[in-house]
């Protein structure tokens, strides 16, 4: 059998009740993998534990049963292998743009010359757009070059597995497109792989090339794994001409309105296997005819298990 990149196996995160009459189980038998160079969106509502599932993945927390094992290695705390940018950009605001590069850089690769760290820091910065804005500090940045800065830096590192979780959710529209090209830009040139939390349908078909769905909470899980077969490099403009984009987003969007609150009630994963992967589909690769608009009427695609 060959071996995954990551492999998360019978992950489950439980809490004491408040009121102390037992445990409360945010999620429990999430078994999924992804594979090296891989980009994957998780996507569900608040509360079915998506964020804490990363934060295993860091390292920064603990399940309450199952594991996390990376490149054959079980993941038992932090490491420099993993990045992570969080919704906020987490800066020091004491560095500029440029020294909170460095200092990321400088832990990473401890044998580096100064000049080596600088160049390094520099040339991500630079991939960002943000070489003219390498001396000012936090707060003489806008929340958009304060967030570019967090991704340079996570780049920066050279992280075997990025984390991201929802880093654009605070950004306007325009500003959120921007880095979201940029993040594609960069990820396309390494061999890096990403998982990263959205709540945003669009987003996820843009950047992904797998979208897990997550049932409600408590008792979560990952009910669905959907492949997004849209070629790359996609632009945005583009992919909304392609009918295959309308497929792929109604098959999103009905788990999140109708079939994520069934999945919490036993109707979608109840019977699946305890420690099963979640089954995977491939709605833009279905003979069903898709909406020509997104206005369109048409009903749900029916959807095939890829095997």
């Amino acid at each position: 059998m060959t071996a995954h990149f990551l492999e998360i196996r019978d992950l489950a995160k439980r809490f004491p009740d408040p009121d102390g009459q037992g445990e409360l189980t945010v999620f429990e038998d999430i078994n999924f993998d992804i594979e090296q160079g891989e980009f994957v969106c998780i996507i569900g509502h608040s509360g079915c534990g998506k964020s804490t599932i990363l934060n295993i993945l860091a390292g920064l927390d603990e399940p309450s049963q199952g594991g996390v094992v990376m490149g054959g290695k079980e993941v038992t705390g932090p490491s420099l292998d993993r990045g992570v940018v969080f919704q906020n950009h987490s800066l020091l605001p004491w560095k500029t743009a440029l020294d909170n590069v460095r200092f990321a850089v400088r832990a990473r690769y401890k044998d580096w010359s100064r000049q080596q760290v600088t160049e390094h820091s520099r040339r991500y910065l630079s991939m960002v757009g943000l070489e003219q804005a390498q001396d000012r500090y936090p707060s003489q940045l806008s929340g958009g070059m304060r967030q570019r800065v967090g991704i340079a830096r996570a780049f920066a590192n050279q992280p075997n597995l990025l984390l991201m979780d929802e880093p654009f959710g605070a950004l306007d529209a325009l500003t959120r497109g921007t880095i979201q090209d940029e993040l594609v830009r960069i990820w396309s040139g390494t061999e890096q792989t990403v998982f990263m939390i959205t709540h945003d349908v669009d987003e996820a078909i843009l950047l992904a090339d797998r979208v897990l769905l997550m049932s409600n909470g408590p008792h979560a899980r990952v009910a669905e794994s959907v492949r997004i077969n849209l070629p790359r490099p996609r632009d945005r403009a583009e992919i909304l001409q392609d009918p295959a984009f309308y497929t792929i987003r109604n098959h999103l969007m009905h788990f999140l309105v109708e079939r994520s609150r069934q999945s919490q009630e036993g109707g979608d994963t109840a019977d699946r296997p305890w420690g099963s992967k979640p089954p995977e589909v491939d709605p833009a690769s279905t003979s069903a005819e898709a909406p020509a608009t997104p206005a369109g009427k048409s009903e749900r695609p029916q959807v095939r298990a890829v095997q």
